[in-house]
């Protein structure tokens, strides 16, 4: 029997893809698990494999054909099936020779001219539920566009291009006025100027970051925090542990055992919440995205599931094995989905103070700064006050004021800083 492949769900929040690239073409042979096709979505791009071994019968979605979850994409067929053969005649109905009565004569049909080549149905005539609904939408006959899509089909960019073609036709001009001035004429572009097609990251970032500022209400709030009892075991540990790991031991999964302990006392601040402002979901795990920077080309947040199971070493490789592989293309649809809470991490280039948006459906982001040697006012054992050289640094939390309040923010930021500055760190690093 054949097996039909339909678009995953590729994310807790993804409801569609783009097919970027069939990997195999009909009549061509497959194993099972070896990727068929590549997708896109707003998380990630990513590789589908065949869940069985045979050929690919047929093709049902073109390349660059946006999609539905749940939308069927390829046909594979069991491998001693023949894969080309197409379906049934339409006047070899079922069950129509054993319900003609036996004695009746066979009918007469006159021969019908074959149609030309030209006039045969085609994959181009093949049109995605995306393609269908957009064309409806705007009351379109898709036979009027030309298909970009592989065979010729019509996607959804090639709709969303004819529309854009129709709006930019000029209405008829209006009768002048008599002996009209003339216009200044138009600016030419500058030589240097260098237009340049953002890619499918960069769009993702972009529609990402305007829903985010178009949906929660961001408020900023930011806390000195003193980090020199952090900085201690750092320097104390800093050669065994590149010995042990291979890596330097950063600032960042000290930050982040900290927060998985505020984010426990703060459940609020772990929750979710819906476009609609109706609903608050609280997480019983703490998810952890860490955002990445893929070198300077975009920005990915990836996800330590259930972060709260990790001690700061564990941590430390967790993050670096995430990125590592972000940055190298090699993540999957389960590391960079579901996050309940996010830190992103400038501070490695020097940042003072930063106020990130919100990766929603969460409800907050906290931002890790520099970290720098600056004066600062103690207070000894007997009282009295002094200046001192300490490792000094901000956090900036972006919130959702649809979710709590500012004591909720401050009193959140407070414990991650007393976290910081009084927790015995040598025994967090085990």
């Amino acid at each position: 029997m054949p097996t039909t492949v339909s678009m995953p769900q590729l994310g807790e929040t993804v409801t569609e893809g783009t097919v970027l690239r069939w990997m195999k073409q009909v009549g061509d042979s497959i194993a099972r698990d070896e990727a068929i096709v590549e997708i896109s979505t707003d998380k990630v791009d990513t590789e589908v494999p065949s869940p069985v071994a045979g050929v690919v019968s047929e093709i049902l979605v073109g390349e660059g054909d946006t999609i539905g979850v749940g939308t069927a994409m390829v046909v594979i067929a069991s491998p001693d099936e023949d894969a080309t053969a197409g379906p049934p005649a339409e006047a070899e109905a079922p069950g129509a020779e054993e319900d003609a009565p036996q004695s009746a004569a066979p009918p007469v049909i006159a021969p019908a001219p074959t149609p030309a080549p030209s006039d045969r149905p085609g994959p181009r005539k093949f049109l995605s539920p995306v393609v269908r609904r957009l064309a409806r939408e705007h009351d379109i006959d898709p036979s009027v566009i030309d298909g970009t899509g592989r065979d010729g089909r019509v996607t959804r960019n090639d709709v969303l291009a004819y529309i854009e073609s129709m709006k930019a036709k000029p209405e008829p001009a209006p009768v002048p006025p008599p002996d009209p001035a003339p216009a200044p004429p138009a600016a030419p572009a500058s030589p240097t100027d260098e237009p340049a097609k953002l890619s499918r990251l960069r769009v993702r970032i972009a529609d990402n970051m305007v829903a985010s500022l178009r949906t929660a209400a961001h408020v900023w709030t930011s806390m000195e925090v003193d980090y020199e009892q952090v900085e201690r075991v750092r320097q104390a540990h800093r050669e065994s542990f590149r010995r042990q790991e291979g890596f330097s031991l950063t600032y960042l999964p000290f930050i982040a055992r900290a927060t998985l302990d505020a984010l426990r006392a703060f459940p609020v601040v772990n929750s979710s919440f819906d476009q609609q402002g109706r609903t608050a979901t609280f997480h019983q795990d703490v998810d952890l995205g860490i955002a990445v920077d893929l070198n300077q080309d975009g920005l990915m947040v990836v996800t330590v599931q259930k972060a709260d199971d990790y001690s700061v070493r564990a941590l430390a490789r967790k993050v670096r094995d995430l990125a590592g592989r972000a940055r190298s293309g090699r993540v999957g649809p389960d590391d960079v989905s579901g996050s309940t809470f996010t830190i992103t991490n400038p501070g490695p280039y020097g940042s003072f103070m930063s106020a990130p948006i919100i990766n929603v459906p969460n409800v907050a982001i906290l931002s890790t700064d520099g970290i720098a040697k600056r004066p600062k006012v103690i207070t000894t054992p007997d009282g009295t006050d002094s200046i001192a050289i300490r490792h000094l640094g901000y956090l900036g939390l972006s919130w959702d004021h649809r979710a709590f309040d500012g004591s909720v923010a401050v009193l959140f930021l407070r414990r991650i800083k007393e976290n910081l500055e009084t927790w015995d760190w040598e025994q967090q690093l085990i």
